[in-house]
């Protein structure tokens, strides 16, 4: 076995759970065998292991022959697969179908056909429950296949069925494909620039979609293409900066999971991502209440069954659960808090960072740094921001980059570190000019903190402070200079300034106005 494949094994067995472990020991004990003994030694062994050490393994049982250790770790491998897969049979139903195509292809292989096609009919009516469309075509391959060793009165009408069902059945997965690949087509664009930036990009992204979205009726829609067409709405309003239609698609994807709530369990990657997306959409609509309902419906996920909730789900969760619990802080003004969670936390959060993608690891970062800076905790904020700005996947989400360096600016002169301020004006200026993200939001910031490079007394700053505020109040309306208020409430800050408080208090005040008025829609 390659050290490839030896990490491999060393990484599955520390992916396993408590429970899990316990039935495999269980399991292999059972077989009561010779062999038995040495998967378990070999796999107590492993699991001991902070990190693999083949010489380890064999100096700590002398049993163990080298020559034969390759072939038992892939035996191990192989065996830890199928106690999982027997572990969860139970609780992921599509392991269930699965298991069932398979006991009817036993049947058939052995000419009992009426049996085959008992099982056929019971994995039929799981398979339509949570309208799994792939798993449905493989019986309806067997169905075929049973049909022309059952033939009889009738077999017309049945040919005629199972040959419209299959041509249905691809049809939706035709569909459920265009879906899926126009999505990965958006979220490959999204993932490297970010929000549309101007004209060209809204075109471009436009264009793509109406040509390759295909003709259909909603109502006639499977469950899952629904839930596939919705996810796709949902990536291309926010691409384009429509968070209305976005927040309506997003309602409209999680009502579905409402709906059908056995799917719940079955497709939690995706009602995690439902969840999320309906609550970006709430946060950028400022749909406070609305929010905090949400937010607990994403909370109360932690509940489902233990073997659901593997370790790619659990990080899924605390990395939406806080992020959320940012946004709410950014909503409500409440930085002090905040940073006093975030500080207490943040070993966990680290922990967690470590393990993000890239994408995700940039969006954490940058939620850190404007928590801080709205604290006015700059020296903690640039701390973070830097992650960012020395970051290689500099590809990545571009305007998150451009971004953090605006805001890193700010941080700068706030700590009154004008010596540097110069210095880190050309450089934002080279990097947004390489990454094409030079408008006007970046150039009045940009002139306007060069200009506070020299010295102004506190009574001449005010003037200035009033002058960038008019410059920028305009921008909020425009289509593509918007999306900059998205990353960075600048008003605020201007605002703070000009009147000689806490960017905390000052948003804190913009929010009590906006919770009061939405008290009396919402109840």
């Amino acid at each position: 076995m390659s050290k490839e494949k030896s990490d491999a094994l060393f990484q599955l067995i520390k992916s396993l759970k408590k429970s899990e472990k316990r039935y495999f020991r269980l399991s292999v004990s059972k077989e009561g065998n010779g062999g038995s003994t040495k998967y378990l030694r070999l796999f107590d062994l492993i699991d001991a292991q902070k990190e693999f050490d083949e010489d380890n393994l064999l100096k700590k049982d002398p049993n163990i022959n080298p020559k034969q250790l390759s072939n038992l770790k892939a035996h191990l491998y192989k065996k830890i697969l199928q106690s999982v897969r027997q572990y969860s049979q139970s609780s992921i139903l599509d392991i269930e179908i699965r298991e069932m195509i398979d006991h009817a292809q036993i049947l058939f292989n052995r000419s009992l056909y009426d049996q085959c096609a008992t099982v056929l009919k019971k994995a039929k009516k799981q398979a339509s429950k949570v309208d799994n469309l792939e798993l449905q075509l493989e019986i309806l391959k067997w169905e075929k296949n049973v049909l022309t060793q059952t033939l009889g009165p009738g077999n017309q009408v049945r040919v005629n069925r199972i040959i419209a069902e299959v041509q249905d059945t691809n049809n939706r997965i035709n569909n459920i494909n265009t879906f899926t690949n126009l999505s990965v087509k958006l979220n490959s664009l999204y993932f490297k620039i970010g929000f549309i930036r101007n004209q060209s990009d809204y075109e471009k992204i436009v264009n793509m979609f109406n040509i390759s979205l295909p003709v259909y009726e909603e109502e006639e829609l499977s469950l899952n293409e629904k839930l596939n067409l919705y996810s796709l709405f949902v990536n291309y309003y926010f691409f384009i900066q429509d968070f209305k239609n976005g927040y309506r698609f997003a309602k409209k994807w999680v009502a579905l999971f409402d709906k059908h709530k056995e799917i719940r369990v079955s497709k939690v990657e995706m009602y995690i991502r439902a969840i999320n997306n309906l609550m970006i959409a709430q946060y950028k609509l400022y749909k406070y209440y609305e929010f905090v309902e949400t937010s607990r419906q994403l909370r109360q996920i932690r509940h489902f069954p233990k073997n659901v909730m593997n370790e790619n789900i659990r990080l899924k969760l605390l990395k939406y659960t806080y992020v959320h619990e940012f946004n709410r802080f950014f909503m409500l003004g409440d930085f002090a808090i905040g940073v006093r969670l975030l500080n207490k936390i943040k070993p966990r959060i680290e922990q967690i960072i470590a393990q993000l993608d890239n994408h995700s690891t940039l969006i954490m970062y940058y939620k850190m740094a404007c928590l801080y800076f709205g604290n006015g905790d700059y020296r903690e904020a640039i701390y973070w921001l830097n992650q960012i700005i020395n970051s290689e996947a500099v590809d990545i989400r571009e305007d998150i980059h451009s971004f953090a360096r605006i805001v890193n600016l700010i941080s700068h002169y706030e700590l009154g570190n004008v010596d540097v301020i110069d210095y880190y004006i050309r450089s934002t200026y080279r990097f947004l000019l390489k990454k094409d993200d030079m408008y006007d939001f970046q150039r009045h910031i940009l002139k306007f903190l060069k200009k506070l490079s020299y010295h102004f007394t506190e009574d001449q700053l005010i003037p200035e402070f009033k002058k960038l505020r008019k410059q920028l109040l305009p921008l909020q309306n425009n289509p593509y200079e918007k999306r900059a208020f998205i990353y960075f409430d600048i008003i605020s800050w201007l605002e703070c300034r000009i009147e000689k408080r806490s960017v905390a208090a000052v948003i804190s005040e913009k929010a009590q106005v906006i919770l009061k008025r939405q008290k009396v829609v919402f109840g």
